[in-house]
Order: structure tokens, then sequence, then C-alpha cells
């Protein structure tokens, strides 16, 4: 053998190794990275503080939170274009977090609601109180009577509202 002909197959295994990406798939990564840029301008100040965020990204997003139609959408594409050079896990799992806290919060007035309509239904405030002993059963009683009466009279729920307002408060003092 040649030192030339080994050469070429040096050259050869050097090329096996490469690996190629195609378009497509590159378009698909970018895509991708341009949705999480979308979700980064969806959120409030208050929410944007939470996730970790650098100097230039942060402002890129707060600038592109008040840009309106065509630039809005270049700023989201530039957007994009800054995450594909930096680490998105911990952006993605703040993001995930702050989902997941208000599909709580959800979940917590689905709760509440489902507690009032029954306590209206029926008038018994023994459930609440097993839930949440610190209530006052004389005024939740009262409150269920009222809007008993208001609903068979086709009143606005005043005494209803009052109702989810006093559940609310007793979840949140838990």
């Amino acid at each position: 053998m040649t030192p030339f002909e080994n050469e070429d197959k040096n050259e050869l295994n050097d090329d096996e190794e490469i690996i190629y990406v195609s378009k497509s798939e590159i378009k698909r990564d970018a895509e991708v990275l341009k949705k999480l840029g979308v979700e980064l301008v969806e959120l409030s100040k208050h929410e944007l503080e939470r996730i970790p965020l650098d100097d230039s990204l942060s402002y890129a997003v707060e600038l592109a939170q008040k840009i309106k139609k065509e630039g809005h959408r270049r700023q989201i594409q530039y957007i994009g274009k800054l995450l594909r050079s930096r680490d998105i896990e911990p952006i993605t799992q703040a993001l995930d977090k702050l989902k997941n806290r208000h599909n709580q919060q959800i979940a917590q007035v689905h709760k509440i609601e489902k507690l009032r309509d029954q306590l209206i239904e029926t008038g018994d405030a023994e459930t609440i109180l097993k839930i949440y002993p610190a209530a006052d059963r004389q005024q939740l009683r009262n409150l269920a009577r009222l809007a008993k009466k208001e609903q068979e009279e086709n009143k606005p729920a005043k005494s209803s509202k009052q109702i989810f307002q006093y559940l609310k408060q007793l979840s949140e003092v838990e």
C-alpha cells in the first residue's frame, strides 16, 4: 500500500464522521425557537421576571411586546435567532413551571365553584366545614339560603358571588 492510498482511506473515515443536517430539520428547529419566542413575548412583565433571560434577550422580548404588525414578526424572528445561540433548557423549564402554576390556580377555582354549587343545592355546610374548619357555619347557611332564593327569582347571583369570595378567602388562608 502506498502512502497516497493510505491518505485516501483516512479521508473516507473523516467523511463518515460528519453528521449532515437537512435544511428541513434546521427549519423545524428554527420554528420551535420562534414559537418559544412567541410564548416569551406573550408573558406579562411580572412573569418575564421569573424566566432566566440575559440582557439582550430580555430587551428583545420587551421590544417585541411594544411593536405591532410587520415589525413584530421580524422581532420574533430575531428572538428566535438569539435563542439559537443559547441554552434554552432553563427557559423552557421556567415556562413549564409558570404554566403548571396557572393550571393549579384554575383547578382551585373549579374546586371552589363546585363546593359553592353543592352548598347552594343542598344547603348543607358540613362538607365545607370538613375542608375549611375555620369557616362560619351560620354565614355559609345564610348565604346559601339567599343564593337559592336569588336563583328561584332569577335575580343576579350576588350571594353566590359572596360565597365564592368567602371560600376563596378560606382557601388562601390554608
